[in-house]
């Protein structure tokens, strides 16, 4: 553990010292070396892993990019949606639900409950254009739709 914050006493513009380095410089990290660098992947927790890789690459209209025994990979948009078999771990709604990038969310919605979800949070206007909705997989896992016509990815 380190002193893990102090002021330097000797000039006229105190320093705050934080663990060492000097917190002006913590503060101006510059944004495009931030630590957090957007959604990487989503992980689902599946008691049937043959069943469910069918039923996501029907839904998300794709194939697998890693397909193993112990883990199924999906790159969807360039994010990974990820199977996990593990026993240890148990599918359906844990607290959080990770929200996918659609176009058009009343089309989206429909895919999905063709593909065998169940709308667990109908289209809901959260505001300024923003719809948000949710779906259960067949394994009781949330998947969160978001149409958001203010949000893009960055370009460079």
């Amino acid at each position: 553990m380190c002193d893990a914050l102090r002021t330097t006493e000797s000039s006229a513009n105190p320093v705050v010292v934080v663990c060492g380095i000097i917190a002006r410089e913590l503060l101006t990290v510059h944004w495009r070396i931030a630590m957090v660098k957007g959604l990487g992947t989503v992980i689902y927790h599946v008691p049937d892993l043959p069943r469910a890789k069918a039923w996501y690459a029907t839904a998300f209209q794709q194939q697998p990019y890693f397909d193993q025994p112990f883990y199924v990979g999906f790159n969807i948009a360039g994010y990974e949606l990820g199977l996990d078999p593990n026993a240890a771990t148990s599918s359906g709604p844990g607290g959080s639900v990770a929200y996918w990038r659609v176009d058009d969310i009343e089309s989206a919605v429909r895919h999905f409950v063709v593909a065998g979800a169940e709308v667990s949070a109908a289209i809901q206007d959260v505001g300024d254009g923003i719809k948000v909705a949710t779906v259960a997989d067949p394994f009781g896992n949330l998947i969160g739709l978001i149409q958001n016509p203010h949000f893009a990815l960055p370009t460079a």
